[in-house]
């Protein structure tokens, strides 16, 4: 008997110390919330019940929490997701270069699910995808209102199952459909060749794992060839919608002999860094011009913002998509995780292009699709198809003013992620896209052929705008 109370009165002990200890715990994450945020959580727990309670189907306390999760994360800014288990392994797949879809970067648009670009050698690529053209249905389905998410994840599937596209393409009045089957997208991220002239053409399509070793391997390539004397380098970054920070450095490193390439600011201390190139013994500064457009996003804006501002190249083409953020995954224990915005990047000058993108030192556009070139008549002619940064709903300004290049406010800035071809929308791209004359290229190579006289004219240019922009301050200076 005296063991049983001693027992008893041992167990009474431990759950009154275990109550306070929770208790303590409860108090101290309660202390850590506003009284706002906790009064909003309560409201948040009204709704939630009164939904449960009341809506015509029975639904689950998991599927209301997972909406609510990636609601909060969409109203954040366009690139923070909710990542459920088997999204969060596509994720990590994805990065490795082979997943199962479409090959195609999507995004919301004025409340319509719009395509970014589509990837090179993939299903969407060769049935004619066009950056600008709107998703209006996904087999029978209507996409208005439907999440990024569940775009993609209604778009993955496995190796050759079909689905259909309804979509809208501007200067086009009628809906049209593509079928495409699906298949495993294994993305060459680097490719590369010889132009005529003995200059070197490499093309990175996405950064992603061993892209870095993958352009090393065709600039030797190209050294072996031209025995060690590289005559110049086109590098394309057009329709690169980016990929892993990492990468975006190492292939800045391979083209850069010391110097900053990139620094992120973030709220917290371990999102401010900065990445260096390395100096280098036998550095080859050989003449280079790096293409972009507005399908240019985050990682290639970070490797043509460093090799702009470090004079290591030419920037041609037209203004870049302008994400200028950077996303952390973060895993949970339930194997999901959250993919969150959580610094911003800045280029060695200070610049930030978050909502704004690089502007190329050479602005050269591709040929406006005209009415006639379309196949069907009483088409509408759009000036500007291309979609940035700043045309997504929610997007983040870049935390400077107008002609600022240092960061505003410090460190509380953010700074820095065999196909069916079915039937052809009008004007849609297939292999005959590659036969068009490639005017962005073909002036690349006439800058390459000319390098001094256009580096004195740009030197010049430079200096003419310094000059102006002195007088304007000296003659501001005066009048005040």
């Amino acid at each position: 008997m005296i063991k049983r109370h001693r027992w008893s009165i041992t167990l009474a002990v431990s759950l009154v110390a275990c109550f306070l200890v929770l208790q303590e715990v409860a108090v101290r994450r309660a202390q850590a919330l506003s009284n706002d945020t906790y009064q909003e959580l309560d409201t948040f727990a009204s709704v939630l019940a009164i939904v449960q309670k009341n809506y015509v189907e029975p639904v689950s306390t998991k599927k209301l929490i997972d909406g609510a999760i990636s609601g909060m994360l969409a109203s954040l800014d366009p690139h923070s997701a909710y990542l459920t288990p088997d999204l969060y392994r596509d994720l990590e797949v994805e990065t490795r270069g082979s997943f199962g879809g479409l090959g195609i970067e999507i995004t919301i648009k004025n409340g319509a699910l719009t395509v970014v670009a589509p990837i090179e050698d993939t299903p969407a690529y060769r049935a004619g995808l066009k950056a600008g053209d709107q998703i209006i249905k996904i087999d029978d389905d209507f996409t208005k209102d439907m999440s990024l998410t569940e775009a993609v994840k209604r778009m993955r599937g496995p190796k050759g199952s079909k689905i259909k596209l309804t979509l809208h393409r501007n200067n086009v009045p009628e809906l049209f459909t593509v079928t495409l089957a699906r298949d495993v997208i294994k993305i060459q991220s680097v490719k590369s060749k010889m132009l005529d002239g003995g200059y070197g053409y490499i093309r990175v399509t996405t950064f992603q794992e061993n892209t870095g070793e993958g352009v090393e391997k065709a600039i030797d390539e190209f050294e072996a060839k031209e025995h060690g004397k590289l005559k110049g380098i086109v590098f394309d970054l057009r329709d690169n919608p980016g990929g892993l920070l990492n990468q975006a450095v190492k292939v800045s490193d391979d083209f850069l002999d010391g110097g900053l390439i990139v620094y992120t600011q973030g709220r917290e201390e371990n999102q401010q860094q900065k990445y260096f190139s390395h100096k280098k013994k036998d550095f080859a500064d050989y003449p280079m011009v790096v293409l972009v457009n507005g399908g240019s996003a985050s990682a290639s804006e970070i490797v043509a913002g460093a090799l702009q501002d470090q004079k290591r190249a030419v920037i041609l083409g037209t203004q870049t998509f302008g994400k200028g953020s950077v996303q952390t995954i973060l895993p949970l224990d339930d194997h999901s995780a959250l993919r969150l915005t959580t610094a911003r990047y800045y280029t060695p000058t200070g610049r930030s292009i978050q909502a704004v993108g690089i502007t190329p030192d050479v602005d050269v556009e591709l040929p406006k699709e005209t009415i006639a070139s379309l196949t069907q008549q009483g088409a509408e002619f759009d000036e500007n198809p291309e979609i940035h940064e700043s045309d997504l709903p929610h997007h983040f300004q870049n935390g400077q003013k107008k002609n600022d290049k240092n960061p505003a406010n410090g460190g509380s800035a953010a700074p820095a992620t065999g196909s069916e071809k079915g039937d052809k929308g009008p004007g849609a791209k297939g292999a005959k896209a590659k036969e068009e004359k490639d005017v962005q290229l073909d002036r690349a190579v006439d800058i390459l052929k000319h390098w001094n006289t256009f580096k004195l004219q740009l030197a010049k240019g430079e200096s003419q705008s310094a000059v102006s922009t002195a007088e304007g301050d000296t003659a501001k200076s005066k009048g005040d």
